[in-house]
C-alpha cells in the first residue's frame, strides 16, 4: 500500500507528459490565406506556375502516373485541385523547388475561388 501513492504520481506524470507531447494540429494546408490582395487567373498565373514547376518530365507531364497523374490542362488540374492545394500549401510539392509564399497564395486562392477556367 505504501507504493500506491508513488505509482499514482508516476501515472499522473505520464498522462501529463503524453498530453504535452501531442502533435500540433495546425498545419499549412489548413491555414487561411488572405486572398483579398491576390489577383489570380488560370491562364495568366496558375497554368504558367504549374507548367513550369509541375507539368514537366519526371513529374506531372503527359502520361505521368505520379500522384494525380498528368497536370497539363485545365481539366486535369481542376480534377486534382484539392490534392494540389494540400501539397502546395504544406510545401510537399513541387519536389525539386519551393514555391514562394506568393506562388502558394496564387494557387490556393485560385482553388478557394472555385478554380475557375479563366
Amino acid at each position: 500500500m505504501k507504493k500506491l501513492p508513488g505509482l499514482m504520481a508516476c501515472i499522473a506524470l505520464m498522462v501529463v507528459l503524453l498530453f504535452a507531447c501531442k502533435k500540433d494540429s495546425n498545419n499549412d494546408s489548413n491555414d487561411t490565406v488572405d486572398c483579398s490582395t491576390i489577383t489570380t487567373t488560370f491562364s495568366g498565373t496558375v497554368s504558367p506556375l504549374i507548367s513550369t514547376s509541375c507539368a514537366k518530365s519526371g513529374c506531372h507531364a503527359t502520361g505521368s502516373t505520379n500522384g494525380p497523374g498528368a497536370l497539363t490542362n485545365y481539366t486535369q488540374i481542376f480534377n486534382s485541385r484539392t490534392r494540389i492545394r494540400a501539397v502546395v500549401a504544406s510545401g510537399q510539392m513541387p519536389e525539386d523547388a519551393t514555391f514562394s509564399a506568393q506562388q502558394k497564395a496564387i494557387i490556393t486562392c485560385w482553388i478557394d475561388a472555385g478554380a475557375p477556367n479563366n
